[in-house]
């Protein structure tokens, strides 16, 4: 096990079809909760991104841009909560890794 990924926060941000990548981030849930890593609920993501963003990785629907946004300030707060209150737990206590 590394010990880079235990007690931290990890988010996601993914883009597909109509789930938008949303299958992908569920099965690499499951390979960092062998991590020990703590993964956050909030993602972005992004549902048929080549009708919506342009080569140059210009959103071209506002409508889309805007719930983007939206989706990565939530998640963006709440990786920066999660990772103060686990710096905070490791400083008071080291994340054991053994067992």
């Amino acid at each position: 096990m590394r010990k880079e990924w235990a007690a931290k926060p990890v988010g996601f941000v993914s883009y597909g079809g109509l789930a938008g990548g949303l299958r992908a981030v569920e099965q690499l849930r499951q390979v960092l909760a062998e991590l020990r890593a703590v993964t956050l609920r909030d993602t972005v993501s992004f549902h048929f991104p080549h009708d919506h963003v342009e080569q140059s990785g210009r959103v071209t629907d506002s409508a889309v841009a805007k719930a983007a946004e939206t989706a990565a300030h939530t998640l963006f707060d709440r990786l920066t909560w999660w990772g103060n209150a686990l710096r905070a737990a490791r400083a008071a206590r080291p994340y054991a890794l053994a067992g």
